[in-house]
């Protein structure tokens, strides 16, 4: 796979995750695009600025992790807005990105994680976020966040995990990724409990997830995010308990129905 590293010089994490990562690899056929603005309000990432992004297959943004409780955390997610654009990006526009990248980046960095984590000071958790936040591409992408305060941020051991893992981008596609179903996710929420089991455990691969604070669910949204994952989806997993009340959780399956596609409660796949 064709990847590129992006990183804003404003970014204490990013430019760690890019330093650990240049110490595990002398790799110059990988782009590293240093931003010099915030990663999330970055709109202007193309080949047109950025000639050594042609060719590019998809695109890792490093970044911090920012959460109120400052809890330790290794997450990785898609960009893009359902709803409103606080955070970079476009109201109600997502980017591409791929499932299948995302299972296997999210699968590395457990592993990874697990077979370091007696190098680190403090126990983090691992977890996927739903869709949020910019900025806006074309170049298929997703984040991966060291968090979520300061200390993390400089934790080197944390973002050589990180490092790892991106790295690992070397050895995609391989084969066990022939079984895999891409699929989306609707409900629950910011981190994802339900989906972070079925992403580890289950031949489903999530790429956008849509969590319950963006609903109600509309055609549009669903429609984006089945356009805007690279791999076909035909069936969507819900997060039953996660959508609300029942009129909403009718509400989203009648506009997953109308689609014509699939849909599954995430307490009925194996994990």
């Amino acid at each position: 796979m064709r990847f590129a590293i992006a990183y804003s010089k404003l970014n204490s994490a990013g430019i760690n995750i890019v330093e650990q990562f240049k110490q595990l690899a002398y790799a110059p056929q990988i782009p590293i695009i240093e931003l010099s603005k915030d990663t999330i309000f970055s709109e202007d990432i193309s080949e047109k600025k950025y000639p050594e992004l042609k060719n590019i297959d998809f695109l890792v943004f490093a970044s911090t992790h920012r959460s109120e409780k400052g809890n330790p955390s290794l997450s990785l997610h898609a960009p893009g807005n359902w709803r409103n654009a606080d955070l970079g990006g476009k109201p109600g526009k997502i980017c591409k990105t791929s499932a299948f990248v995302l299972k296997y980046l999210f699968q590395e960095l457990d592993k990874n994680y697990n077979e370091n984590k007696d190098k680190l000071s403090e126990e983090y958790s691992i977890t996927l976020e739903v869709t949020h936040h910019g900025p806006l591409t074309e170049i298929p992408c997703c984040f991966i966040e060291l968090g979520s305060s300061e200390k993390q941020w400089q934790d080197k051991e944390a973002a050589k995990i990180i490092a790892k893992t991106i790295l690992s981008l070397q050895n995609y596609p391989n084969t066990h990724i022939d079984n895999w179903q891409a699929t989306i996710g609707i409900g629950g929420p910011h981190y994802c409990n339900n989906f972070n089991k079925i992403q580890l455990n289950s031949n489903y691969a999530l790429s956008h997830i849509i969590p319950e604070y963006s609903l109600p669910l509309t055609e549009s949204m669903l429609s984006q995010g089945e356009e805007k994952t690279l791999e076909q989806i035909k069936e969507v997993l819900i997060d039953w308990k996660g959508c609300g009340k029942s009129e909403q959780r009718q509400e989203v399956v009648n506009i997953i129905e109308k689609s014509g596609i699939k849909h599954k409660r995430t307490d009925k796949v194996e994990k």
